[in-house]
């Protein structure tokens, strides 16, 4: 009787040690998984850096084109992927990659947009190119879309189908595809490159909260709108989203340096004519501006002129003048 109560209590006994054991083994599994995060959050929270300036060509819209499909493989294939819509460690984790992500495609949508509508068409009424009609909308598809299907997978096809617009673009014997470096084309461009600009310039300002004057309707005695709005308005960016915007606005300037490079190698004969490629050169400077490292761990939010550094204003100020610029060029292309 005792030897079976003896066998019992050592059964017991080698129960909870194998339990203690387990237990060790899961939390040693799950430290290594979460230092081994750690490590790739660390690696991949490092933006790209910018690639060479393209060189001059002798087909028109190459370099464009080049750089569009640039920014697409670099969203894709930097290292980690495309980490917008991960939802394991680390990419669930990180949101300064993401959001500059998202500030690179927003200029992708645009630009694929303006190729669709405008660089590739010699006039309104002339069809659209059958490449870029699928690129366009591919490019639009949620960024935060992780299966069924998973964002890469669209937007590898819209890689794909620019790339074969670029093929037929080299070709020089087909005719089809076409890319026509005008005045009035890339003056439409930079009209959405200007509102983007402008919309993060405010949001990026509104990190310490301002109070504006509602200028909504001025400059027209009849215009209207839709609801009432105070007379006064106060802006604010909250707390939580402040190195979301600033991270959106760095990745938007990265991607418009590249694609203003590009432009100033296929529009070369159209801003010599309207003595703008000074101009065009002053924008590109002030966006690699923002590209300088930022040597604090998180992105300040102090006030205007307090002891503490604001990030967003000093990035805003760039994308501002930047900005600004924009709006002297495009006043320079419609001129004749």
């Amino acid at each position: 009787m005792v030897n079976w109560r003896q066998g019992l209590g050592n059964l017991k006994e080698d129960y909870y040690d194998d339990r203690h054991w387990l237990w060790r083994i899961v939390a040693i599994g799950l430290s290594l998984y979460l230092l081994g995060s750690l490590v790739l959050g660390i690696m991949w929270n490092q933006k790209p850096d910018l690639p060479s300036p393209p060189k001059a060509g002798s087909v028109t819209g190459i370099a464009t084109t080049q750089a569009l499909l640039g920014l697409g493989n670099t969203l894709l294939d930097k290292p980690g992927g495309f980490l917008s819509n991960d939802v394991g460690l680390p990419g669930v984790w990180m949101d300064n990659v993401p959001n500059w992500e998202y500030g690179v495609l927003i200029q992708m949508r645009d630009l694929s947009r303006a190729l669709r509508k405008d660089f590739s068409r010699s006039q309104s009424q002339s069809t659209e190119d059958r490449d870029l009609a699928v690129a366009e909308p591919q490019f639009n598809f949620d960024n935060e879309s992780w299966m069924l299907p998973a964002s890469e997978s669209e937007y590898r096809r819209g890689i794909e189908a620019l790339q074969s617009y670029h093929d037929r673009l080299s070709d020089s014997q087909q005719s089809q595809a076409q890319f026509y470096a005008r005045a009035d084309n890339l003056t439409r461009w930079l009209a959405d490159v200007e509102t983007r600009l402008g919309s993060l310039s405010q949001r990026l300002s509104a990190s310490v909260g301002q109070k504006r004057i509602n200028t909504d309707l001025a400059g027209d005695s009849a215009a209207t709108q839709s609801t009432f709005a105070d007379a006064e308005l106060e802006i604010k960016t909250a707390w939580s989203e402040i190195d979301d915007v600033f991270y959106e606005a760095r990745g938007a300037s990265w991607a418009l340096i590249q694609l203003l490079r590009a432009v100033e190698v296929d529009f070369a004969a159209t801003l010599r004519k309207k003595n703008a490629l000074v101009s065009l050169r002053q924008i590109i400077r002030e966006l690699e501006a923002t590209q300088e490292t930022v040597w604090s761990p998180i992105i300040l939010n102090g006030s205007g002129f307090g002891l503490v550094a604001n990030h967003s204003l000093v990035m805003a100020s760039y994308i501002s003048r930047a900005n600004a610029a924009i709006i002297d060029l495009r006043e320079l292309l419609t001129q004749g």
